[in-house]
């Protein structure tokens, strides 16, 4: 599959401990604008706090400072993804795409001033120690978070591999905050992950999309198809804890399942934010049934597959309601190697939906639930077990192995109790297959 690539990316995530970015390469930067009014009373006003501030604050202030802080302040009014990024930060941001980056691997945003975590990405400290999705962070170490820029707190959780944090959580259903102890580190994201659940039925697991994810995607399906003799009868593609990523993979995921139509459309107050995102012919499974996993972790770019594949037809989706971020954010270079995180469009599924603040309802909605066999003292009575009973001619003897079960009913049971949702979506899948083949 030939993997489409742009001029520019559009950064569809909150803000990640490390960084996840993409830059907008002059697309905003060099777009010449009509002059606008200057509001003089409110900027009288502003030059009036900055003289009493630099002439009558107890400590002296420089004027940089100063300025920046009042450029934060204007955006953090604006919405929780808006930010004014200092030199350190958009350097830091600017290795995301790379898949390693430096921190605890959780996405974060506020909410109630407080920290709100997205989602924890996979295999990293956060994840590692029992974050989840939804936690709220109260306390970082003995610094309580009210009252702190998001920037600020991440940059408390920011620190030197090896060094220690704790994290203060309140988490829903818990009766009192919870202390959770994570060793910051490098942060190495592998962001497809693949494997077989049963002959002909592949899983795919995307932790985050980065730019170069639908390549890894297709490598991934190739894989798949060689260990289950070239073909795939079906397919689960797990988004559960995904943040999200760069526009351009999740467009780029999407289109490697359809095969013609709209896939994302973005709509902002000037022309430069309005894109429209069509899918190309060629479909990496051959049209075979899938099933996509979502939970309130699933986040901005994995909303846009999720939509995209539901509103053709093309995936059931099942889990719990999506975490509803519908925005876009553009990284406008500034001087002095600073930068902007503004958010310029909301992005809309194919048939018109607007996600943000709303999420995607999944088809079947299931929550995260644990699944364990009842004890069994005593095994039911089968035909096989009466005396004299009669063989079933086909000369095959029924009471082979323990219970007659085999290795591949043993695997299903273990999924079940590891994971109930997959374990859910690999029937529903085997049933999809099932009526395809009879149509």
């Amino acid at each position: 599959m030939k993997v489409k690539t742009q001029n520019y990316l559009l950064l569809v995530t909150g803000l990640v401990l490390g960084v996840l970015v993409s830059i907008g390469h002059g697309v905003f930067a060099e777009r010449e604008t009509a002059a606008a009014i200057l509001p003089v009373e409110e900027l009288r006003t502003f030059s009036d706090v900055f003289g009493r501030i630099k002439n009558d604050y107890v400590e002296s202030v420089e004027d940089k400072e100063l300025l920046e802080n009042a450029i934060r302040g204007m955006l953090s009014g604006l919405d929780p993804h808006s930010a004014y990024l200092d030199t350190e930060q958009f350097k830091e941001l600017q290795v995301g795409t790379t898949g390693q980056f430096g921190g605890l691997g959780i996405e974060v945003g506020m909410e109630n001033g407080f920290v709100k975590v997205i989602a924890p990405i996979d295999d990293t400290p956060a994840q590692r120690a029992g974050v989840k999705a939804g936690d709220l962070i109260i306390r970082l170490d003995d610094t309580p978070v009210k009252g702190m820029s998001l920037n600020d707190a991440v940059k408390v959780m920011r620190g030197k591999p090896g060094t220690d944090i704790v994290l203060t959580i309140v988490r829903e259903g818990l009766d009192k905050p919870l202390q959770i102890t994570i060793t910051r580190d490098i942060i190495k994201v592998r962001s497809v992950k693949s494997r077989s659940l049963e002959p002909g039925y592949g899983y795919l697991r995307i932790s985050q999309f980065q730019s170069k994810t639908a390549d890894y995607l297709v490598d991934a399906i190739a894989k798949l198809k060689k260990e289950n003799g070239g073909k795939l009868t079906g397919l689960v593609l797990d988004l559960r804890n995904n943040p999200g990523g760069v526009l351009n993979g999740a467009v780029a995921v999407s289109d490697a399942f359809l095969t013609k139509g709209l896939i994302v459309y973005t709509e902002g107050r000037i022309a430069d934010s309005s894109l429209r995102f069509n899918a190309t012919p060629d479909d990496v499974v051959g049209g075979a049934p899938m099933v996509v996993l979502v939970n309130q972790g699933s986040a901005s770019a994995s909303e846009i597959v999720a939509g995209a594949l539901q509103d053709h037809k093309r995936a059931i989706i099942i889990g719990t309601r999506t975490f509803g971020k519908g925005s876009v954010q553009t990284i406008l270079p500034l001087s002095g190697g600073t930068a902007l995180k503004l958010t310029t469009a909301r992005y809309y599924t194919p048939s018109g939906r607007s996600i943000q603040a709303e999420g995607i309802v999944p088809d079947i909605e299931l929550e995260t639930l644990q699944f364990a066999e009842a004890e069994k003292n005593l095994q039911p009575l089968k035909e096989s077990d009466l005396s004299g009973h009669l063989s079933n001619g086909n000369g095959t003897r029924l009471d082979e192995g323990e219970d007659g079960k085999d290795a591949a009913e043993t695997k299903k049971e273990s999924l079940a109790q590891s994971d109930y949702q997959l374990y859910e979506a690999l029937n529903l899948l085997k049933g999809l297959a099932i009526l395809q083949e009879r149509m």
